[in-house]
């Protein structure tokens, strides 16, 4: 199969889809491998790093002639004339329920499209969306130290312990790959965290992973309340489904926040878990609702674009080989993992929330392999 690797387009997005060293598996395994010039230069990884595992450096017309597309960001408006093949393979982060205009693009002309960040695995778990997840929840508390500087425009609090003042309470909603990243970063600098979830299982696993200066309880209503009053720092890690109208955080609950206080909001759904939620950027990353300041930055794993890069490389590696290996069909009919985040085929939507949210006709994956 041919492999193809773009130049990532949007702004801001730094990451390269594949490393020089997984692309050598690529390669080993009989596949060609197309790398556009310069995609993995910000991520410290260059064309002559790629050239000597036996890539081909291209432009970027050439690299979208392949027969897969191996990438990082979802596809843009000006990225859309790039998919001139029916049945060319999309392996990204699709995002296709936010994105209705690029899923209608790509059912249009026909693209397979599987996303990342909807592969599961025999846990139940987000394979291919975990790195990343820790990455943005370590960032985001990174972004929250940043924006509580003086210089920055913040209170000025340190978020640490130190003798003499007043420890920060960090309160973190979820315990996953996301908020286990942030209370670790955060409970290493010696700052109450409070972890709020609603699944036990999940926090009896932190519980044992984290140090005693973490504590976890359940996310009821009267919980969120009470600890919202005393937090310093709020970083919310849960994914909010684009259907629910209801909220964690509510407007009205930021007036009982303290003066300075701070919220980060790594999920990043537009009124979403947080009400006050909007998706910001690195050019612009912060604003002010009701007297609080929110950070919404929906790509920070791109801050360490290198770092980033490895992790995310390494985890999609197995399931690009299976794909190339096998090709998308066989592969799609014997990993039901995979399978789960089928997005598109054949202009038909296959992905459950997509369907869902733009009122798709739901194609069931599962029936329709049984057509190949």
């Amino acid at each position: 199969m041919i492999i193809g690797i773009p130049k990532e387009t949007k702004e801001h997005e730094y990451r390269v889809a594949s490393i020089p060293s997984d692309v050598a598996e690529l390669i080993g395994a009989g596949h060609t491998v197309m790398v556009e010039h310069d995609a993995g230069a910000r991520a410290g990884y260059y064309d002559e790093d790629y050239a000597a595992v036996g890539a081909q450096i291209v432009d970027a017309e050439q690299v979208y002639t392949a027969d897969l597309i191996y990438k990082v960001k979802e596809v843009l408006p000006h990225e859309y004339d790039c998919y001139k093949r029916e049945g060319q393979i999309l392996f990204t982060y699709i995002h296709s329920a936010a994105h209705p205009e690029q899923s209608v693009e790509l059912m249009n002309r026909k693209v397979i499209g599987i996303a990342y960040e909807d592969v599961t695995d025999a846990e139940g778990r987000l394979p291919l969306l975990a790195p990343m997840s820790e990455m943005a929840g370590k960032g985001g508390f990174m972004a929250a130290v940043r924006f509580k500087e003086t210089i920055n425009g913040g209170d000025g609090m340190m978020l640490s312990r130190v003798c003499g003042v007043e420890t920060p309470h960090i309160v973190i909603i979820g315990c996953g790959g996301t908020g286990m990243g942030a209370a670790e970063y955060a409970s290493a600098l010696g700052n109450k965290v409070t972890i709020l979830d609603v699944s036990r299982k999940a926090m009896q696993r932190a519980h044992s992973l984290l140090p005693a200066n973490v504590e976890f309880l359940q996310a009821s209503r009267e919980n969120v309340l009470k600890n919202i009053k005393t937090a310093d720092v709020i970083i919310n890690c849960v994914l909010w489904q684009k259907t629910r109208k209801d909220h964690m955080i509510y407007r009205d609950d930021l007036k009982l926040m303290k003066r300075g206080a701070m919220i980060v909001d790594v999920a990043c759904d537009d009124n979403g878990a947080i009400e006050t939620c909007r998706s910001t950027t690195h050019d612009d990353p912060v604003y002010y609702e009701e007297g609080v300041l929110h950070y919404a930055v929906a790509n920070i794993p791109s801050l360490y674009a290198h770092t980033s890069s490895i992790l995310l490389s390494n985890a999609t590696l197995p399931y690009t080989l299976e794909i190339a290996n096998k090709g998308v069909k066989q592969a799609l009919k014997d990993n039901k993992y995979l399978r789960a985040g089928l997005s598109f085929w054949d202009g038909k939507a296959t992905l459950k929330e997509c369907c869902d949210v733009n009122g798709y006709e739901w194609n069931n994956p599962d029936e329709l392999v049984k057509t190949f």
